[in-house]
C-alpha cells in the first residue's frame, strides 16, 4: 500500500508519515513550505514535494497512490484533494489512518484529549515511558528535543497519541485509556455550543476502557508552574497504568527532568520564551508558570506580546480575558491571525479586545514589526522574561528577534 499525504511535514501530519513509514507503508507527500517535522521525513527518505499545491505532483504519482490523507483544514476545493476524488482513490482525513495503523499494528491506545495541556501531557507520558524503556509507539504534535516527533518499532504495546477534538477527530478512537488534562470550551466553529463541546467529550470518554482525569496535584512533581504539574499528574498516572510495576516515585523523578517541547513554554533564548496558548484559561495558565521561572531566575517581572487566533474564537472567548494577563508587566497585543473564518461577523481589533481586560493600562495594540522587536529585546536585555502567545505565523518573527531561524 502507498500513501499520499497532503501537508505531510507539519507537526499534525509529519509524525504519522513517520509511524506509517517504520510500519512499513509507503508514504510520499506535499506541503506549501517545509514544515517542522521536513528534515525527520528527509532523513526517513520520505519524498516531500515543497511548494505549489496545484496537483500536477500528485498526478505524476496517481496511479501509484491507494489512500490519499489530509488535514481537516484542507478546503474542498483543493487541487489535489479535487484530484485524488476524480481518480477514485480512498480519501481521508488523518483520524482514519491513526485508526487503521492502531488496528493493524495491535496497539493499546494511550490517548490525551481535552481543550488544554494536550501536547505537554503527551509528550511527559511519552518522555517518562521512553526513560523507563516501555515498548511505546507515539505521535505527538509538535517538535520534541529528546526523540522524534513519532515513533514505531516491531513489538510495541502502546501507542501514545495527543488526540485533537477539532473537527470531533477524536470519536474515531476507541482507546484503551484516555487521559484528560483539562476541559472547558474551543472551537465554536465546529462545536455551536458549550453543551455540544462537553456532549463530544463524553461520548469520546464512554468510547474508552479507562479515563484518568481531576487529579490532585502530586506534591512529588516540582515542575514551573501550576498547570505543568497538573499535566504532569496525570502523565505520572498514565505511565503507572502502562507499567505499574515500576516505583511511581520513580515516575515522578523522571517527570521532574522533562525538558518541555516545541512551543509549549519552550526558552528560545535567555529570558525569551515561546508558547502556543490563545485561549484565555489557557494563557492564564501560562503566565503564571512564567510568572513562577521570572521569580526562580531573579528576573523583574513578565512581558507578553500576545497574537490571538481566529476571529470566530474572539466572538466567544473575549470575556474570558477579563483577568487572563494580571500579573503581567507589559502587553502587546496583536491582531488577529485569521483563519477559518465567519465573514459575518465584525473582526475585533486589539483596541476592542484590550478594553475588556481588568488591568487595561498594561496593554498596548502592536504590529509583529521591526519597531516591537526592539521593544521586546530592550524588556529582556533589561532583565524582564519576554514571552510570545501565539497559535499563529508570529513564533517565527519572535524567533528572528533572537537570531534562531
Amino acid at each position: 500500500m502507498k500513501i499520499y499525504i497532503s501537508g505531510i511535514s507539519g507537526t499534525g501530519m509529519g509524525p504519522l508519515a513517520l509511524m506509517a513509514k517504520n510500519a512499513g507503508i509507503e508514504v510520499m507527500g506535499s506541503d506549501l513550505a517545509a514544515g517542522a517535522i521536513y528534515d525527520e521525513l528527509a532523513a526517513n527518505n520520505i519524498e516531500v514535494k515543497i511548494g505549489a499545491q496545484d496537483g500536477e505532483f500528485l498526478r505524476a504519482h496517481i496511479d501509484e497512490i491507494d489512500w490519499f490523507v489530509h488535514t481537516s483544514a484542507l478546503p474542498a476545493d483543493h487541487p489535489e484533494l479535487v484530484l485524488a476524488r476524480e481518480a477514485g482513490i480512498k480519501v481521508t482525513k488523518r483520524d482514519e489512518l491513526t485508526a487503521y495503523l492502531i488496528e493493524k499494528l495491535g496497539l493499546k491506545m494511550v490517548a490525551v484529549a481535552g481543550t488544554h495541556g494536550k501536547t505537554t501531557t503527551t509528550s511527559m507520558i511519552t518522555f517518562a515511558a521512553l526513560k523507563l524503556g516501555l515498548p511505546v509507539s507515539y505521535i505527538v504534535g509538535t517538535t520534541l528535543g529528546f526523540a522524534p516527533s513519532g515513533a514505531y518499532h516491531p513489538g510495541d504495546k502502546f501507542f501514545i497519541y495527543e488526540a485533537d477534538e477539532y473537527d470531533r477527530n477524536f470519536l474515531k478512537f476507541h482507546p484503551w485509556l484516555a487521559v484528560l488534562p483539562f476541559v472547558s470550551y474551543d472551537h465554536p466553529d465546529i462545536y455551536p455550543t458549550r453543551e455540544d463541546y462537553l456532549a463530544a467529550f463524553e461520548q469520546f470518554k464512554s468510547q474508552c476502557e479507562n479515563v484518568i482525569e481531576n487529579l490532585p496535584a502530586d506534591p512529588r512533581l516540582t515542575l514551573a508552574g501550576e498547570a505543568r504539574r497538573a499535566d504532569a499528574t496525570l502523565a505520572m498516572a498514565a505511565v503507572s497504568a502502562m507499567a505499574p510495576e515500576v516505583d511511581e516515585a520513580k515516575i515522578a523523578e523522571i517527570l521532574n527532568e522533562f525538558p518541555g517541547v516545541g512551543r509549549r513554554f519552550e526558552r528560545v533564548a535567555d529570558g525569551a520564551y515561546t508558547d502556543y496558548a490563545h485561549h484565555p484559561e489557557e494563557i492564564a495558565a501560562t503566565i503564571e508558570m512564567a510568572k513562577e521561572e521570572a521569580a526562580l531566575r531573579g528576573l523583574k517581572g513578565v512581558v507578553v506580546a500576545y497574537q490571538p487566533h481566529q476571529n470566530t474564537r474572539q466572538h466567544e472567548v473575549w470575556p474570558g480575558y477579563k483577568d487572563a494577563f494580571v500579573g503581567v508587566d507589559k502587553l502587546f497585543w496583536l491582531p488577529t491571525y485569521l483563519t477559518r473564518e465567519n465573514p459575518a461577523l465584525e473582526v475585533l481589533t486589539p483596541e476592542k479586545l484590550i478594553s475588556g481586560l481588568k488591568n487595561a493600562e498594561i496593554a498596548e495594540p502592536a504590529e509583529a514589526s521591526d519597531d516591537l522587536a526592539e521593544k521586546l529585546k530592550k524588556y529582556q536585555a533589561s532583565g524582564y522574561l519576554v514571552l510570545l502567545l501565539t497559535a499563529g505565523p508570529a513564533d517565527a518573527w519572535f524567533r528572528k528577534i533572537f537570531n534562531l531561524l
